[in-house]
């Protein structure tokens, strides 16, 4: 990663609501953090034999696990397709096209959902599930953070 890169990612950080980015690029690291007690921005390589760790969801957590208020518990065949990364969400792969996948259209595991633009890389989000999409919970060209639902998939 450029040095340009880098201080751009600091400003996005430090002018957007999120307190740590952390983005990976082969085999190097960077995390960027805001208010916390390591440095703002440091390359650590990245461990290939580590494989990331699944985010937790809110919907497979236990009963008495508590929840960020205001988030509802979702019925146990509804799944959230979540954002992976900071960007801008983007349901077609070019202004004007079709969508990817439209409100009751039934989707596979891999299949691409949406598109979520970081840094001018437009990254192909593949769904976790196979199921019928029951709800787009983000609008077209809106930022989504990390871990952000961007849609409702129905599993059997």
């Amino acid at each position: 990663m450029r040095k340009e890169e880098i201080e751009e990612l600091i400003r996005l950080v430090e002018s957007s609501q999120i307190n740590e980015l952390e983005i990976s690029e082969g085999r190097k690291k960077i995390r960027i953090s805001k208010g916390g007690s390591t440095p703002a921005a440091a390359f650590v390589p990245a461990s290939p034999a580590a494989p990331p760790a699944p985010a937790t969801r809110y919907d497979e957590a236990e009963e008495d696990t508590e929840r960020p208020s205001g988030e509802e518990k979702l019925a146990s065949n509804l799944k959230q397709i979540k954002s992976p990364m900071v960007g801008t969400f983007y349901r077609s792969p070019a202004p004007g096209s079709e969508p990817f996948t439209e409100i009751g259209q039934a989707v596979s595991v891999g299949q691409t959902v949406c598109i979520v633009e970081a840094m001018k890389l437009m990254n192909e989000i593949g769904s976790d599930y196979n199921g019928v999409i029951r709800r787009v919970l983000t609008e077209n060209g809106q930022p989504v953070e990390y871990g952000q639902p961007l849609f409702l998939v129905e599993t059997k």
